[in-house]
């Protein structure tokens, strides 16, 4: 009886004595340091995705070309850098490439408000805009057009561009859905410039204006 209690109390003393040992010390300043790591990355990771989202609604945001109205300056599938802090201090200029909202009068013919387009700046505010004889004319002058790919094949009327609007081309002017077939552009639409082309990389520079 006495050696059995005996026994007994060797095994609590011994239990206890490996529950305080360098190895079970180890163990659980291992579990915290994990838990700690964890929870700064988890920390960082908020971190980055607050200062991605905030860079992206107000600062730059990647877009990609998906058609061939920009041509030759832009080709589909090129990946451009759009800024945005420009437009927070000046109007758009004449000869800007920009990325914008689909107006109203696009989004009744089915174009979703978040699919982007890109067109270059031609008319602003005030300005008169004629396209005839192949030519492009602002308040009766005729625009020294190097980046585009052919004459545009069509006459346009003369029309006057409105307070807080834009009036807007593709650079492949044959072939380019823009304010000459549905009219102008609110500046409010207007996303962003596009200021880099990033992709691919052998084209990888300032877009040209």
């Amino acid at each position: 009886m006495a050696d059995q209690k005996e026994a007994e109390s060797k095994r609590v003393i011994a239990s206890k004595t490996s529950d305080n040992s360098p190895a079970a010390q180890s163990s659980d300043e291992t579990k915290s340091g994990w838990r700690q790591t964890a929870v700064e990355n988890i920390k960082l990771v908020a971190i980055a995705l607050t200062i991605a989202i905030f860079v992206r609604f107000f600062i730059a945001e990647p877009r990609f070309i998906p058609s061939p109205s920009m041509v030759p300056t832009l080709a589909v599938g090129d990946r451009l850098l759009v800024e945005k802090v420009s437009y927070y201090l000046h109007p758009p200029n004449r000869g800007d490439i920009v990325v914008f909202e689909p107006p109203p009068q696009l989004q009744e013919y089915g174009y979703r408000a978040s699919q982007a387009f890109i067109k270059r700046v031609i008319g602003l505010p005030g300005q008169q805009v004629q396209v005839t004889e192949g030519r492009v004319y602002v308040d009766g002058a005729p625009l020294a057009e190097s980046y585009i790919l052919e004459e545009p094949q069509y006459e346009m009327p003369l029309v006057s561009v409105p307070a807080g609007q834009l009036f807007v081309m593709g650079d492949n002017r044959n072939d380019s859905n823009d304010s000459h077939v549905w009219g102008f552009l609110p500046i409010e639409n207007v996303i962003g410039r596009a200021a880099l082309r990033f992709w691919p990389l052998d084209k990888m520079g300032t877009v040209s204006v």
